[in-house]
């Protein structure tokens, strides 16, 4: 039953991944905390190993992701080396630092802020209006600072910060788009490392975990979700996806209610 409802999970998450563009992670920490908690993890540990699992997840997705966009060159490999210096920083002080020592009721209540205010971009449609040119070096180490960091404390892969940023920097849509999954290996790979050596002498883990990571979860989620992605994109190119940005948002608005409950109960 368990991995049926992983593989589900997984199946879900690659489709919306691949047809709205956003990364599995905010749909997948809520129900692998859910998971979890049916199977007597305390929330605390719950939400902490969704935000670990569901990170380590976008390892697969976005070598797959890349390969497509590369083959297409969409790919700004300038920015990629220009933000991955300061996203590896800023992902290992998150996981490494803060992760391991912020409470997970906590990172509930920041992840149900953080979703309800990607809901209401992706509701909303906003695009930034281009202005400026990208920065130099120390501004591109201190972005990918910033989002290594956020990504790391709610287990997405940047997206939601990173498109907007290039397109607010004059980057061409398509590019941005591409480029922020190329940027989405180093940031869960980063993340990844930390949430496994700071988990390393947590107690009460469940079965099958290596450090903060769910291994059942991430298996069967990374598989499903990597078959199911190439779906979500030829369905996007035949359906209304602004109508249907407004459906998922409101779908994430529930979502976030559900880790707010989950963050002032425990």
């Amino acid at each position: 039953m368990l991995l049926a409802e992983l593989a589900v999970l997984g199946l879900c998450s690659g489709f919306l991944a691949g047809l709205l563009g956003i990364g599995g992670g905010l749909v997948m920490v809520p129900f692998i905390t859910f998971l979890l908690g049916q199977r007597g993890v305390s929330p605390d540990l719950a939400v902490k190993m969704a935000i670990a699992t569901s990170m380590a997840s976008i390892i697969f997705t976005s070598i797959s992701s890349v390969r497509a966009q590369h083959k297409k060159k969409a790919v700004r490999w300038d920015l990629v080396i220009g933000l991955a210096p300061g996203i590896v920083i800023g992902s290992l002080i998150g996981s490494l630092g803060i992760f391991a020592f912020v409470k997970g009721t906590s990172l509930a209540l920041f992840f149900a802020a953080f979703v309800g205010f990607s809901a209401t971009q992706m509701f909303l449609d906003k695009k930034p209006t281009p202005t400026r040119q990208v920065p130099g070096l120390a501004g591109l180490l201190g972005v990918g600072s910033f989002i290594g960091l956020l990504s790391g404390l709610v287990g997405a892969g940047g997206g939601f910060i990173s498109v907007p940023f290039m397109t607010w920097c004059n980057v061409a849509i398509h590019n941005a788009v591409a480029t922020s999954a190329a940027l989405g290996f180093p940031i869960a790979l980063a993340n990844v490392v930390g949430y496994v050596l700071s988990g390393q002498s947590v107690p009460n883990l469940p079965e099958y975990s290596l450090g903060f990571l769910w291994l059942p979860a991430l298996g069967v989620i990374a598989v499903c979700s990597m078959a199911m992605a190439p779906v979500g994109v030829a369905t996007a190119h035949k359906l209304p996806v602004k109508r249907l940005k407004r459906v998922f948002a409101s779908m994430l608005y529930l979502l976030a209610a559900y880790m707010l409950y989950k963050g002032l109960s425990a």
